[in-house]
């Protein structure tokens, strides 16, 4: 047990292993399973003795087509030939793998993967806010900018009338 508590993953090593596919945040079954130090055919079976546990939003099969696109765009390919297409899990599914796995070293690799989805999750909130702050000050400053222009129209008119004065009618007697 205390060898499981000393065990600690980076951040970058666990955001290496996740990729964007169907617009999700997802880790790939061999990346979990060298984390946790199982086979991937043993977590896949787990899985699979599970299948109740992973519905779609938890867990899905990557195509064909998406497994050649990211095999493409990781050059450094472990993968030799494969017999099934890899399972990927969101968040969600990842969370609940700690369950399925009843390892020390699971549990406590999980926590770390949690925390850095956290992290991301965090990070884009935070940038959600400020490119709504950042929206917000130029629809400001385009008002600024219009009111500004006005305030130089009427100076222009003033001065203008101040170049120009109109003829101004005499007070008193005409001659």
């Amino acid at each position: 047990m205390e060898e499981a508590k000393s065990i600690k993953l980076s951040d970058e090593m666990v955001l290496d292993k996740i990729y964007f596919i169907r617009n999700q945040k997802v880790m790939l079954d061999s990346d979990l399973a060298k984390l946790y130090g199982v086979e991937t055919k043993a977590l896949k079976q787990a899985v699979k003795r599970n299948i109740d546990r992973f519905p779609e939003d938890f867990m899905f099969e990557l195509s064909g087509q998406e497994f050649e696109i990211l095999r493409s765009q990781i050059v450094t390919s472990s993968w030799g030939g494969v017999r099934y297409m890899p399972m990927a899990f969101t968040e969600y599914g990842v969370l609940m793998l700690s369950s399925v796995l009843n390892s020390q070293k699971a549990i406590q690799i999980n926590i770390q993967i949690m925390r850095v989805f956290a992290r991301i999750r965090k990070a884009f909130t935070d940038t959600t806010e400020l490119k709504l702050a950042i929206e917000g000050l130029k629809k400001k400053t385009e008002n600024d900018s219009k009111n500004i222009e006005l305030v130089f129209k009427y100076l222009d008119e003033l001065l203008e009338k101040r170049e120009k004065p109109a003829p101004r009618k005499s007070i008193g007697y005409k001659v």
